[in-house]
């Protein structure tokens, strides 16, 4: 006699407490390295290179895998959300924009690493064959330019999956297009515009760590009536 099977298609994991957290570590992580490189970068047209041995550079840029990281996890929670409802099309979309984002995050930290190493190893070879301006503007035009706008792409998308599938709230979906036009429309006017996108991961792991405590409430209440009841 063969003992029967217990039918598992039907649950399916919640959105685990931890991967919530880890979109609002992403967040802080990031936004740390990107202000202690904002206010340590001199102008473009500057030549100095003073910055380049400064610790809080090379602290930001220590920051940054750790930050991918936890970037990874949270992205695991926007799709988590969605579960059945994910749909191929917006799938592809939003993976492509998040791991191309990433990819160009780690390119353009790996272009400032190098240039930190080389400064610390013979800072006039940086300016004598100009390796420090080509390397500076390449990284620049990576994180500044096009990583942004994969990480407004990104946004866009998941404000899109959220509204086709109603897994979160419309004003967020909003709130959701707003910076991601502002994100492809505003490059160059500030680098400053940087922030925009972890303080908006930032905003949707509150509110989705928000909701695992509310479901958690009422999973108790449920339990609560039903031991009452018997």
């Amino acid at each position: 006699m063969t003992e029967s099977k217990p039918d598992l298609s039907n649950l399916r994991p919640r959105t685990p407490r931890g991967a919530a957290i880890a979109g609002i570590i992403f967040a802080v992580l990031f936004g740390i390295s990107q202000i202690l490189v904002l206010l340590s970068l001199p102008e473009i047209s500057s030549d100095r290179l003073e910055w380049l041995g400064a610790g809080t550079v090379s602290l930001a840029l220590t920051l940054v895998p750790f930050a991918g990281i936890a970037f990874l996890w949270f992205l695991g929670v926007v799709r988590e959300r969605l579960g059945e409802l994910e749909d191929q099309f917006f799938s592809t979309l939003l993976l492509g924009s998040a791991l191309l984002y990433l990819a160009m995050v780690f390119i353009a930290a790996s272009i400032a690493g190098a240039l930190l190493t080389i400064y610390a190893f013979d800072p006039d070879i940086l300016i004598n064959n100009g390796v420090y301006t080509f390397a500076r503007i390449l990284a620049f035009k990576i994180h500044s330019i096009y990583a942004v706008r994969m990480s407004g792409m990104f946004m866009i998308v998941s404000g899109t999956i959220w509204i086709r599938t109603r897994t979160m709230p419309r004003w967020l979906s909003f709130i959701t297009f707003i910076l991601a036009l502002v994100l492809l429309i505003s490059i160059g006017f500030t680098i400053w515009i940087t922030l925009i996108f972890p303080a908006w991961v930032f905003l949707v792991s509150v509110y989705i760590l928000i909701l695992n405590y509310r479901y958690q409430d009422k999973d108790r209440e449920k339990k609560d009536s039903l031991t009452l009841d018997d």
